[in-house]
């Protein structure tokens, strides 16, 4: 989830593309209505933030999300969304971006991807696409994370 397609691509473009090749099903979620053709690349589907949020979460069959903390910290109905669906099941939380959402418990603090050759490839190809500034490193960076659980007054 993220504030734009472009976002996407650069920072986590390579990982998405390796989950796919993995056999998992990918979808990424933006906020602007951006052509998904970068993401089609990657092989991935792209959806918008407004549908992804009408859409109930599904529980414990979301492996893993991967979210741009700015949109985290800017949208009410996005964290609700990802504490749901950490609440659910053992749903893996990704964090980039600046700030660490104070709802957040640092479990294993910076978690590295290498990238496939065929993940360079393809995302190389989807930066294009995106308009987005050229990447050139093997790997991509993440924080793990897990939702803070509440104390009940």
């Amino acid at each position: 989830m993220a504030t734009n397609t472009a976002e996407v691509v650069h920072v986590a473009g390579g990982w998405l593309c390796d989950q796919v090749l993995a056999g998992w099903d990918v979808i990424v979620v933006t906020a602007d209505a951006a052509d998904h053709r970068a993401l089609r690349i990657l092989g991935v589907r792209g959806t918008d933030l407004e549908s992804a949020l009408a859409t109930p979460v599904q529980g414990p069959c979301l492996q893993g999300m991967a979210i741009q903390a700015e949109l985290y910290a800017s949208d009410e109905r996005v964290r609700r969304m990802v504490r749901t669906a950490a609440e659910a099941g053992q749903t893996e939380i990704r964090l980039w971006g600046d700030g660490w959402p104070a709802d957040f418990e640092v479990q294993s603090g910076f978690v590295s991807h290498r990238l496939s050759s065929a993940a360079r490839a393809f995302k190389a190809q989807a930066l294009a696409a995106a308009a987005a500034d050229a990447w050139s490193s093997e790997t991509e960076e993440f924080r793990r994370a897990a939702v803070r659980r509440m104390a009940l007054v």
